[in-house]
């Protein structure tokens, strides 16, 4: 974030007046972020073995696992369709801001999102998001962790933040 502000504040004449300085530091920010992590990828030679990057204790085992396969489910999607759902199920951004973030339609935004739930579920082993929800509803949840409300439950025409 301040890596974000201190780009912004060095090319502050390439801002455009008139457009949302909101959206143009969360560009900034998504830029950085995948610069970072082609380098990352590009000079970590052994990080899966690294044991300081290991979590000492897990959760319960069952919402491990699943966690992790949504993770890799996220991971197999599209670049445009993976960003669409992290912005608008996991940070909450709302449809005209993520348009206006990745230059494009709300329409094509609700159907970035929709294809990316919908492969996310029949990566998943899923019928519905119904059905998702369900099976995870009978998961005990880690000790100290409440419920919340997740990404599959979220209606499709949520216009605004959650």
């Amino acid at each position: 974030m301040q890596e974000t502000l201190l780009k912004g504040i060095a090319h502050i004449d390439q801002f455009e007046p008139g457009t949302r300085i909101k959206s143009w530091l969360f560009t900034i920010m998504r830029n950085t972020f995948y610069t970072k992590h082609k380098v990352y990828t590009r000079e970590a030679p052994g990080v899966n073995d690294c044991a300081s990057a290991r979590s000492i204790t897990y959760g319960d085992q069952e919402w491990h696992l699943r966690s992790q396969e949504v993770h890799a489910a996220i991971g197999k999607l599209p670049p445009q369709q993976r960003e669409v759902l992290v912005l608008i199920a996991i940070l909450g951004v709302s449809y005209e801001e993520t348009a206006s973030i990745c230059g494009c339609a709300i329409g094509t935004i609700k159907s970035r999102l929709n294809r990316a739930r919908m492969s996310l579920l029949e990566d998943l082993g899923e019928t519905s998001s119904a059905t998702a929800v369900d099976s995870c509803a009978n998961v005990p949840l880690p000790l100290g962790q409440t419920p919340s409300r997740r990404w599959w439950t979220m209606p499709m025409d949520a216009g605004n933040r959650r």
